[in-house]
């Protein structure tokens, strides 16, 4: 039982929710800088999310030299079919601006791969002198 009360607890978060949204939208891995692009949310604040998303088995991930991709875990299962489509069922109008902004970012991969890193320097987290 306790899997399952932690998959509910990472997925308390609005960002979590969003983040695991656009991953099954999109339908294909993404790197952590397509997805701070995409949510607008700062770097160390997206990789926080998806290291705790995959710690509650929510989502997979594969290296490819410097970049981690991220996918939803494979729903192999009823519950996380579920949880899935529950996820998926949420309403256009709370994730339209991040699919918008999804889908301006995917154009910049090369051969299907990010090769840009974070083009928002915003929200890389780094301090100004």
């Amino acid at each position: 039982m306790e899997e399952y009360t932690q998959v509910f607890k990472t997925l308390s978060d609005p960002t979590r929710l969003r983040i695991l949204r656009l991953l099954l939208d999109a339908g294909k891995e993404l790197c952590v800088c397509e997805l701070v692009d995409s949510l607008e949310e700062p770097q160390y604040n997206v990789s926080k999310h998806v290291t705790a998303m995959r710690s509650a088995g929510l989502l997979k991930s594969r290296k490819e030299g410097r970049w981690v991709y991220y996918s939803p875990q494979s729903a192999d299962g009823e519950f996380l079919k579920l949880l899935s489509r529950a996820v998926a069922a949420i309403p256009e109008r709370h994730v339209k601006h991040d699919r918008a902004e999804l889908r301006k970012r995917l154009k910049l991969r090369e051969g299907g791969k990010c090769l840009t890193g974070v083009r928002k320097e915003h929200l890389l987290g780094k301090v100004s002198s």
